[in-house]
């Protein structure tokens, strides 16, 4: 069933969680923004209008957002038929989400892309007779050929290029490697994508490349996930295109200014995935960068902040970083500035307080570790390391246990027997399903909040 009210705008805020105190010669400073955006998604009793704004004269009103789903249907969709069945009823679930209005389009994909609705090189608009087009293309999709992903990423990618559409999103569904194009075309494709539109990517069986779909969604700062039994494909594309009915926002940028002398270490999204984007910064002015945090709709995302300032004298206190959330403005003027928060540096004589950590930090610095050992542990195993992996693992075991992520403690556990969770002592099991190890890569970078 089709949702038709549109989201409201969300309004957002920023707090700054840290330990302001360094001591005598102390010159790091870590913090965690949380940035919460709230008044979006499609609660609440504003009736929004379908189109985000009026149409000129005699021409189309501009769609509110931009939705491509990109289907897999190489020859290795049809072991086991049930697999291409599966993926047609979730396309189809997926577009009956689709909220009136919405721009959208389907496509093929095996070792080239093939728009399968509504074709001609355009989108089509949501509405009762379009989603029941596109349902009736969707029986016409056949799986043969082999797999070039990023072939259906650059198809996509045109076809949101032609939308005005504030937010613009792909959905994308494979089963197996991307066997008929090079890494590094996948990678050039996925540079060229980068900020154009966000993409969640879902992995269905256990044949695919587990760094191919995460590097996909990382690289368009969307989501990425296992559906190992391809009958919970429909309820997971349901929810997915939910979210991206959710979404209000687009392109806004987590902005950091630092003094003179100062420097940013890293920035890092630390919940509810660990994402590293420091290497996504781009200049926005003097001693300013702007690190991409995609599009927003009524949620909460945590950010680990690490600023490297000048040294100074115990009483002397200065600000460390000024951490804005921005919103571009089409026509070139200054951005809109969407919240903002404080990152402060005192140095004490105190040794209390300048060796206190502070939770937030301490807790995120534990998750971005469980995320990296886990990757780590499972890279070793698979190299015949087992000593290697079975030290990487249990120190997962133990963070997973202290940090209170108990999703992420069951998934070990069917790697793993666990001897002492809070020790970190384990025992490699023998044999582990391809399911469970997939499972427990894609979903690593899953982190859980802060207990209050």
């Amino acid at each position: 069933m089709a949702n038709f009210s549109k989201p409201r705008v969300p309004r957002f805020s920023a707090e700054v969680y840290q330990n302001t105190h360094l001591p005598e010669g102390g010159r790091e400073v870590n913090a965690i923004v949380t940035v919460t955006a709230t008044g979006g998604g499609t609660t609440g009793e504003t009736p929004a209008p379908t189109f985000a704004s009026p149409s000129p004269s005699g021409a189309s009103p501009t769609p509110d957002a931009a939705v491509v789903i990109m289907v897999d249907s190489s020859g290795s969709m049809e072991y086991p038929p049930v697999k291409m069945r599966n993926a047609r009823d979730a396309t189809a679930a997926a577009i009956d989400t689709l909220r009136d209005g919405v721009a959208f389009a389907v496509v093929s994909g095996t070792h080239q892309a093939k728009e399968i609705y509504p074709g001609g090189g355009r989108l089509a608009v949501a509405d009762a007779t379009t989603r029941g087009q596109a349902k009736d293309a969707l029986r016409k999709i056949n799986a043969s050929g082999g797999t070039a992903i990023g072939t259906w990423l650059r198809l996509a990618d045109k076809l949101l290029a032609s939308s005005d559409a504030a937010i613009r999103h792909g959905i994308l569904l494979t089963d197996g490697r991307n066997e008929h194009e090079g890494p590094k075309e996948l990678l050039t494709t996925l540079e060229a994508c980068a900020g154009r539109f966000t993409c969640d990517a879902r992995g269905v069986g256990t044949d695919w490349e587990v760094k191919e779909v995460t590097g996909i969604a990382s690289a368009l700062l969307g989501t990425a996930d296992i559906v190992a039994d391809p009958a919970g494909l429909a309820a997971d594309f349901t929810t997915m295109m939910e979210s991206v009915m959710g979404k209000e926002i687009a392109d806004v940028s987590l902005r950091l200014w630092t003094p003179l002398g100062a420097e940013v270490r890293f920035v890092k999204q630390v919940a509810p995935t660990v994402e590293d984007l420091t290497g996504r910064r781009t200049e926005a002015g003097p001693r300013a960068g702007d690190y991409p945090t995609g599009s927003w709709g009524d949620e909460s995302r945590d950010y680990h902040v690490c600023v490297r300032v000048p040294q100074a004298e115990v009483g002397q206190e200065m600000l460390a970083a000024r951490v804005s959330l921005v919103l571009p403005a089409p026509d070139g003027s200054p951005p809109q500035v969407l919240a903002q928060g404080l990152v402060r540096a005192v140095w004490t004589d105190d040794l209390a307080a300048s060796t206190a950590i502070n939770a937030q930090v301490a807790h995120y610095t534990g998750q971005a570790e469980l995320a990296r050992v886990i990757q780590q542990g499972l890279e070793l195993r698979k190299s015949g390391d087992l000593d290697g992996a079975t030290a990487k693992l249990g120190r997962a075991v133990q963070l997973a246990s202290r940090s209170g992520n108990d999703d992420t403690a069951k998934l070990l556990a069917k790697v793993v027997d666990v001897v002492d969770a809070a020790a970190g002592t384990v025992r490699l099991k023998a044999k582990v399903s391809a399911e469970a190890q997939m499972t427990l890569e894609t979903r690593s970078t899953k982190t859980v909040r802060v207990k209050k």
